[in-house]
């Protein structure tokens, strides 16, 4: 009987035993399978798409109704509100060399509603104390392209190259006059350049717009000004001027027979390519993502063939340029620009004293 009981005590010990086990282990195992169900729980969802546009945007044009920017910029903001499914409404506030158009869009908010469409302007405005703003001061959604510039000269003129041009201009310091549109303008600009480089001294003659400009060499009054290929094209064709020379790396397909400004002066290459562009900027600040949507639709646009036929009708070389790319041709721009004017004479302050490296 004894033996019996005392059977029966170890049977009900090991049976405790293993018992405590068991719970010891699904005690242990309850934290981890625990852990399991919130690491599962606590995933992060897929970051959600920006909502942008959610109503319409604004685009201001740096100059007026119908010229070569806003001529530009309303097919290409046309072509883009497809695409965002928003309209773009383009505005002309122009004045100051585009100054007022580019402060206009600084003062307001930098949320992506409002576009700069402008030029190449605001590169010069700390060189020439125009204003404290640059593109510095935005940032570049689309850069649409660019136009080559020519040396120009009546049909009659003594001059049937650039360098009798310069050879001329060299022996007779401040005799051979060029038509410009004032300080900053593209013959300016030019003339400037052509100083940088050679050393020719010209007298200066200003005029109110590029077309009197042109018209004064046309008519005799100034030995030779410097235009936009698209804006001397006509007189070129009908026989009234002559192109000397273009700014450009390479030749330009409607004036190919017209040689390059590197050909006989290799130096200019430092400074090229050179010449007015085109494109659209926010206010810096704008979220980046903001930037990326509408970087996204206006290359999608400008890659639209109808528009790029309307660039080769205005003889405008794509750039097609956005993010670090199109900052890098910005700054080379700016930078090319003032060490030529400072190294002229036509500023008095260096690149380095302007914030320009």
């Amino acid at each position: 009987m004894k033996k019996l009981i005392s059977l029966l005590l170890i049977l009900s010990l090991i049976v405790t035993m293993l018992v405590g086990c068991s719970n010891d282990t699904k005690e242990t195992e309850t934290p981890n399978e625990t852990a399991d169900q919130e690491e599962t729980s606590e995933t992060p969802e897929a970051p959600k798409a920006i909502a942008f546009p959610e109503h319409d945007i604004t685009g201001v044009v740096q100059w007026g109704a119908g010229g070569g920017t806003d001529s530009l910029m309303r097919p290409l903001a046309s072509l883009t509100e497809d695409i965002l499914d928003v309209s773009i409404v383009v505005q002309n506030k122009p004045g100051a060399t585009g100054a007022i158009g580019a402060q206009y869009v600084y003062d307001l908010p930098a949320n992506g509603y409002n576009l700069l469409m402008g030029a190449e302007n605001p590169q010069l405005y700390t060189m020439l104390g125009i204003s404290e703003l640059t593109y510095a001061n935005f940032e570049p959604i689309y850069l649409i392209g660019d136009e080559k510039v020519g040396i120009i000269v009546g049909k009659d003129s003594k001059y049937e190259s650039f360098t009798e041009l310069i050879e001329d201009a060299l022996a007779n310091p401040g005799e051979i006059s060029v038509s410009t549109t004032g300080a900053g303008g593209m013959p300016w600009s030019v003339s400037s350049f052509i100083n940088a480089v050679t050393g020719a001294e010209f007298k200066q003659i200003p005029f109110d717009s590029d077309a009197t400009a042109l018209s004064a060499v046309l008519g005799g009054h100034a030995d030779f000004t410097a235009a936009k290929v698209q804006t001397a094209l006509q007189s070129y064709k009908a026989g009234e001027i002559k192109f000397l020379s273009l700014m450009s790396l390479d030749e330009i397909e409607v004036l190919s027979e017209v040689p390059l400004v590197i050909e006989d002066y290799p130096d200019f290459e430092q400074y090229l390519p050179w010449g007015p562009f085109y494109g659209v900027f926010v206010k810096e600040g704008t979220p980046k993502e903001v930037i990326d949507v509408l970087s996204k639709a206006f290359s999608e646009a400008g890659q639209d063939e109808t528009y790029k036929k309307l660039l080769k009708d205005f003889n405008v070389s794509s750039l097609a340029l956005t993010g670090d790319e199109a900052k890098e041709y910005l700054s080379n721009w700016q930078k090319n620009t003032a060490e030529a004017f400072y190294k002229s004479g036509a500023i008095d302050k260096s690149p380095a004293e302007l914030g320009i490296e």
